[in-house]
């Protein structure tokens, strides 16, 4: 493929410039910590994706290319074994060097090399690379935000990691967010997942394919996302302390080890609720989207409810009739917002947990080589969600898209849109 308008340059620096304004609020301190296990300090982020383009291109197409520093190719490589070693996730936070400096100067060196590749003649293996790279890239962005929050979340100041006055404080009269209701959709058999690309450039990830039909009985979904007000009847109900309404494993995670008593980042004080967001602490807006609750919380809510998750065809042939507009990363909240009228909150303010099990289509491929590992190994135990975050871009997200994380998992901007059966 000719690149004479050097447009694929230019969409390559336009995503490689995001990342780095998305830490222009960081102070030096912020880029090492590692508050879990499943979260990863900033500045291993801004390696592991430069990692990336270095390793799956610069290495393999651009014609006497030698490695920035080999000892990256350990340290930023997160889990490809085909590759070779990594070093431990859970000591990502122990990196005090390479130091932040000598990772930006990385960056640059790989950009500079990238635009020397591109500046020529591309195959169409080198773009759809390309094209990964930079969807890659964009979930990494949206990791950055995560688990930022989880970092500065936990920390007793509750510190902001912006200063932009949102919503979030006003209350629920200020705010009315429509009835809830449910629309009905009809059953039969319905296409789902993606169809073959018909260029690298109309990019899916190997997950979401291929297209195939799924048959469906009659079902509703809401016409919205749960609010916190709705979900605070839920724990005020003792919705945490009735073991008839979770899962097995739910029950014993939350018993023994987690301790739940409502979602991540709600703080009760005197039998009031705030919520920190990355705008620091704030009273709870009863009427945003709950936000941060595990799959296991989403499914006891609807129990509680007398319904259930929707199923992720369900959820798919349902927004597929919707445009994908709704509060993304790029209109600065970064927080769920309440419900305008008019929106059914398909995409944006949280990714929607479903009861799918992630795994793979009917005729599933992985992408060939190495890049095989980069979905396919992951599906045992998780549970997909749809739809984008308030942190997710919004050229990242279409109907077909499947995030997946494991049911425990509460860190991501993740909640709950209620479904049921037909006369329930």
């Amino acid at each position: 493929m000719t690149n004479t308008d050097e447009s694929l340059f230019e969409r390559y620096q336009s995503v490689r410039r995001q990342s780095l304004k998305i830490c222009e609020p960081l102070e030096i301190e912020d880029y090492v910590v590692q508050p879990m296990d499943s979260t990863s300090p900033p500045k291993w982020h801004l390696a592991h994706i430069t990692w990336f383009f270095e390793i799956f291109i610069l290495r393999q197409y651009l014609p006497g290319y030698r490695l920035y520093n080999a000892a990256f190719d350990v340290l930023f490589n997160s889990y490809y074994n085909g590759v070779g070693e990594q070093h431990p996730r859970p000591k990502r936070g122990l990196l005090s060097r390479p130091t932040l400096k000598e990772i930006l100067a990385y960056r640059r060196s790989v950009d500079v090399q990238m635009q020397t590749l591109l500046s020529n003649e591309c195959s169409e293996d080198l773009v759809f690379r390309l094209v990964l790279g930079l969807n890659h890239e964009q979930q990494h962005q949206e990791l950055i935000f995560t688990d930022l929050k989880y970092n500065l979340g936990n920390n007793p100041l509750y510190p902001a990691y912006h200063d932009l006055q949102t919503e979030n404080s006003q209350t629920e009269d200020q705010q009315p967010v429509p009835q809830l209701e449910f629309d009905h959709y009809s059953g039969g058999v319905h296409k789902v997942g993606r169809s073959k690309p018909s260029s690298p450039l109309d990019f899916a990830f190997d997950n979401e394919s291929p297209q195939h039909g799924v048959f469906l009985q009659d079902y509703e979904l809401a016409n919205r996302l749960v609010t916190n007000a709705e979900f605070l009847e839920f724990i005020r109900d003792d919705g945490y302390q009735r073991p008839e309404l979770w899962l097995s494993d739910a029950w014993s995670l939350m018993k023994n080890q987690q301790h739940w008593q409502h979602p991540l980042y709600w703080h009760e004080i005197d039998g009031n609720f705030s919520e920190y967001s990355l705008a620091g602490s704030h009273p709870l807006n009863l009427s945003a989207p709950v936000c941060h609750v595990s799959g296991y919380e989403a499914d006891a809510y609807a129990r509680w409810k007398g319904m259930r998750l929707p199923t992720e065809q369900e959820w798919e042939v349902a927004a597929s009739g919707h445009d994908i507009e709704g509060n993304f990363v790029e209109s600065g909240s970064l927080h769920p917002q309440p419900c305008a009228r008019g929106s059914k909150q398909f995409f944006g303010d949280v990714w929607e947990w479903t009861q799918s099990s992630y795994c793979p289509y009917p005729g599933f491929k992985v992408f060939t080589g190495e890049l095989g590992e980069y979905n396919g190994k992951f599906m045992a135990n998780q549970w997909v969600l749809r739809g984008g975050s308030c942190v997710t871009p919004q050229s990242h997200v279409r109907a077909t898209y499947r995030n997946f994380f494991y049911p425990a998992d509460r860190w991501q901007f993740s909640g709950i849109r209620l479904a049921r059966d037909v006369g329930q």
